[in-house]
């Protein structure tokens, strides 16, 4: 798998804001990547030092909305520790 493949979009949440005062910055990742994947992927894409790569899988929900059943979307989220004084400009003005 190649960078761009690993890494499908960063997730911006409130939480997640609140992470990256911390130097830590969540990406939503190909279910397939491991650890050292995606910790290659960053370093690569955004020229950055990885100090460490926590990972979670999220199952789809089943939702109703009258008779229709349908299921959300499952996906692996990345939470990525950089070192001291990096960052990832996302929103560059």
């Amino acid at each position: 798998m190649e960078a761009r493949d690993i890494l499908i979009r960063p997730l911006i949440t409130e939480h997640g804001t609140d992470l990256m005062a911390q130097g830590k910055f969540v990406f939503v990742v190909d279910k397939r990547a491991n650890k050292i994947q995606i910790a290659q992927a960053v370093k690569e894409i955004f020229n950055v030092t990885v100090e460490a790569v926590n990972t979670m899988n999220y199952k789809g929900k089943t939702k109703r909305r009258g008779r229709t059943v349908g299921k959300t979307a499952s996906y692996k989220k990345a939470i990525v520790k950089l070192k001291a004084g990096e960052t990832i400009e996302f929103f560059s003005a």
